[in-house]
């Protein structure tokens, strides 16, 4: 009796204890730096305080410029940061979990006049971290990623849902930005170009299936759209400019998500006690072999996948640190032929194929403050890739006939060295070289029909060098007007391309709520090297004809409009024209290739810079920043992307969809005390991209697909309709967070087209589309 007493004794005691746990009001420390926006020189006396909370909750920085504040109840909050003789710097959308501590690092822009006639707040949102970028440029943080119905953590995913965007194949993340190339791209890490950061990727490509940097490692970075300042180079379209998170520098913590694409698993903390410094490593191995064991149609490729990404934070003194990052993705599809001829239906029955794709980068940075006006940051990294791709046909007697055979090798070690000086409060100089030593070693061979065998298209490997230089002032000529002037320099040592680029920007407060923006710049880009060594073989002799091709060049002219409706609603209207020219193409008066439209392997065709190519358009931005849990974001872009070779004909690119509208929104719920429902929406719908039609007696004669050249690009897609949805539930424990969420792709299932082929099996003209429905469940805990 007194036993079974005292058992039911523990076990309420045991119910009350779990009641209680449950019950509580949960709670993380919010931490982190607040520094100059220039020099990064720490900034005591600042403060820090949590908008809404009752008490008010708050921290000051100490001589470190280090704040702590303890006790924050978990969910989203928004922070004011304020010093004296700088602007006020608002931070919305703060997210606090019990599982883990939110680690800030927070700049601030100093006043120029302290009895100013107009104050113009920014909360985080509305600016870029880099100061320089004054147009078509914005911030995304890692919770965008996380956020965003069907992103999946993938930066380029994420970015279809902005202005001027569009998804070139949903079966990776190439985007096109304004009506450019997917390849125009440029990416960039901790200051320094880095080469294309995505699994799959392909030669010369500047996307891939699936992005190796885990939005474990991302901070809060730039996306830039166009007419971008003079420190970014060799691109022209676009930049992606991502920072790295530091690791938790005073307690170890673990994150692990589980997902039908993949595992990750991340570790950071500090390196002692006694020290400053912290790590960060996040590892992913793929699973894409669960959603085929569901049902799902990923296609007859096995396809496998996994990366590890790291950040070592290194203080050596009160004024110097030292970072070593970096990432490395290797990725591989095979697929073996049905050993049946007799179940062949289309020749993809009878393919064997085999692709790889292998990237990496280590970097070492040093960043110095070396006085109260200048910061000096110092990078070198290391990199490379290797890309390999070939296949084959079994013929009737199950003997494979080697078709396609390519292997691509690159590897490159930059220095750079960026200086930058508050010359006065009003203005700052920016300076900065990038020396590249690049490595290449290429191949690639294609069965030539009429030669009934394989032939080289490309055969080199050696070493060459590159350039690059800047210079930017920053000048913020009163509380309304900054302006901002800039030149690059960007030189091929291999056939002495050069370019002088000019850049300039402005941005005028007409008031505290709206302001007009223009910037314009002139931007370059270096050939995909493979490209140079096209090789043409005439008479037994070998030349390569495209060796002294010049870099591309692009004028790009931009005008903006930005009004805050209130507090948390923006609306964003831009207008540009951007002049392409020295675009290779292949020449003769009835030849339609340019390099424009290039989208996956390398152009081994004589190519000449005689191209032009023209992108102009109009873009409005209606957006909604997270308040009381709800966000939208509409975005509306018209424009047209047309091209011109040595025929004088203008054009549709590939890319010339005309319109496009990306609606998202989300919305949490909180269901239950330290619990809460999230779902989450995205709608596309836009014009589709742009085919040559096929010849279908030619083909039939040829034995495979043979375009129509003199009809290039004149058959466009039906219009593309896309619908992702997330659902996601997340629960807050005394130590931990968990996260269980639903991703679902193309959720209407749309049979959207990405283009048509000739099958010689049965000679019919077949039509390839995107990806169907996905679903991807995913389960995360942060502790």
């Amino acid at each position: 009796m007194n036993g079974k007493l005292s058992i039911n004794i523990l076990i309420l005691m045991a119910l009350l204890v779990t009641f209680q746990a449950s019950a509580q009001t949960l709670t993380q420390t919010v931490r982190g730096k607040v520094t100059d926006h220039i020099t990064k020189s720490p900034i005591p006396g600042a403060t820090v305080m949590v908008l809404g909370s009752d008490p008010l909750i708050g921290a000051v920085t100490d001589g470190s410029g280090d704040f702590r504040i303890t006790q924050v109840p978990v969910g989203t909050h928004t922070l004011r940061i304020g010093f004296i003789g700088y602007k006020d710097v608002i931070l919305a959308q703060i997210q606090v979990n019990s599982g883990k501590e939110t680690v800030l690092t927070i700049v601030l822009e100093e006043e120029i006049n302290q009895m100013n006639e107009v104050v113009v707040s920014a909360t985080e949102k509305e600016r870029t971290i880099n100061d320089m970028v004054t147009v078509s440029g914005r911030t995304f943080s890692v919770e965008e990623t996380r956020k965003y119905a069907a992103a999946i953590n993938d930066p380029g995913r994420m970015a279809t849902s902005f202005a001027g965007v569009v998804g070139a194949d949903d079966g990776n993340n190439n985007i096109s930005i304004r009506g450019n190339n997917p390849n125009a791209l440029l990416w960039r890490m901790e200051g320094i170009d880095i080469p294309n950061p995505n699994h799959f990727a392909a030669a010369g490509a500047a996307g891939g299936g699936v992005a190796i940097l885990s939005a474990q490692l991302l901070d809060n970075s730039d996306f830039i759209t166009g007419a971008f300042p003079a420190e970014y180079g060799n691109a022209l379209s676009g930049v992606f400019d991502l920072n790295l998170r530091k690791g938790n520098n005073e307690k170890r913590e673990f994150t692990v998500q589980a997902s039908l694409l993949g595992t990750d698993i991340a570790v950071e903390g500090p390196f002692s006690k006694n020290y400053r410094g912290s790590y960060l490593i996040n590892y992913r191995y793929s699973t894409l072999s669960m959603l085929a064991g569901l049902g799902v149609p990923l296609g007859d490729f096995v396809t496998n996948f996994q990366d590890l990404s790291f950040n070592f934070f290194l203080p050596t003194g009160k004024k110097s640190t030292v970072t070593v990052f970096g990432f490395g993705g290797l990725s591989d599809q095979n697929r073996n032929a049905l050993l049946d001829s007799l179940s062949w239906q289309t020749e993809f029955d009878r393919m064997n194929s085999n692709f790889f794709s292998n990237t990496g980068a280590l970097g070492i940075k040093h960043a110095y403050i070396l006085n109260k006006s200048n910061f000096l940051q110092t990078t070198v990294l290391a990199s490379g890739s290797s890309m390999g791709d070939k296949y084959g046909l079994l013929n009737r007697d199950y003997m494979n006939e080697e078709r396609f055979y390519s292997e691509f090798g690159q590897s490159k070690i930059t220095f750079s060295s960026v200086l930058n000086t508050k010359i006065s409060p009003k203005s700052s100089l920016r300076s900065g070289v990038f020396l590249n030593q690049l490595y290449y070693n290429v191949l690639e061979q294609g069965y030539g029909g009429n030669a009934g065998q394989m032939q080289t298209h490309i055969d080199a490997k050696g070493s060459t060098q590159s350039v690059q230089a800047f210079s930017q002032l920053n000048v913020r000529a009163s509380q309304r007007l900054t302006l901002n002037f800039g030149v690059h320099y960007l030189q091929l040592i291999l056939n002495n391309s050069t370019a002088v680029e000019p850049r300039f920007s402005a941005s005028y407060a007409l008031d505290e709520k709206q302001r007009i923006n223009l910037g314009y710049g002139q931007h370059s880009q270096v050939q995909p090297l493979g490209t140079y060594f096209a090789q043409v073989e005439v008479d037994g002799v070998i030349t390569f004809p495209n060796k002294d091709l010049k870099l591309s060049r692009s004028h790009h002219l931009v005008l903006g409009y930005d009004r805050s409706l209130n507090p948390y609603l923006r609306m964003k209207i831009e207008t540009y024209y951007q002049h392409l020219y020295d675009i290779p193409v292949i020449p003769g008066v009835n030849q339609t290739t340019s390099i424009l439209n290039q989208e996956w392997s390398l152009m081994t065709d004589h190519l000449v810079n005689t191209g032009f190519g023209k992108n102009y358009g109009a873009e409005f931005t209606l957006e909604h920043f997270t308040y009381r849990d709800f966000y939208f974001l509409l975005s509306t872009s018209f424009y047209r992307s047309q091209y011109k070779t040595e025929e004088n004909l203008w054009r549709n690119t590939r890319f010339n969809g005309r319109y496009n509208l990306a609606f998202t929104a989300g919305k949490e719920y909180h269901w239950k005390k330290n619990r809460s429902f999230g779902i989450n929406l995205r709608t596309i719908y836009g014009g589709g991209l742009w085919n040559t039609p096929i010849d279908l007696e030619a083909s039939i004669v040829q034995g495979g697909t043979v375009l129509v050249e003199s009809l290039a690009f004149t058959k466009q897609n039906p219009a593309y309709f896309r619908t992702d949805v997330r659902v996601s539930l997340k629960r807050n424990r005394p130590k931990s967070t968990r996260t269980v969420a639903l991703d679902v792709q193309n959720a209407t299932n749309r049979k959207n087209v990405f283009g048509r082929y000739f099958e010689p099996m049965d000679g019919s003209i077949n039509t390839v589309y995107l990806v169907p429905l996905i679903p991807v469940l995913s389960y995360r805990v942060e502790f």
